[in-house]
């Protein structure tokens, strides 16, 4: 299951939700933010840039999972 519905909107991703790549299971934090992207600590996924990518792996946005806590 991707983030993104058919619509192409975000579903379900608040301004805390961490998201998971489900190439390398890096963990974006948008409270940590990213530093090899200079993405400032406190920034949620939707205020990501549409170019950002896995900074492991370069996955692009809709290879993202949302990490749930349960």
């Amino acid at each position: 299951m991707s983030a993104r519905d058919e619509a192409g909107g975000d579903r379900g991703i608040g301004p805390a939700t961490r998201m998971e790549c489900k190439v390398c299971w890096y963990v974006y934090e948008p409270a940590a933010g990213d530093d090899v992207w200079q993405i400032p600590p406190g920034t949620p996924w939707s205020e990501l840039p549409a170019h950002w990518t896995c900074p492991n792996c370069s996955t692009t946005r809709d290879g993202f999972l949302i990490l749930r806590d349960d």
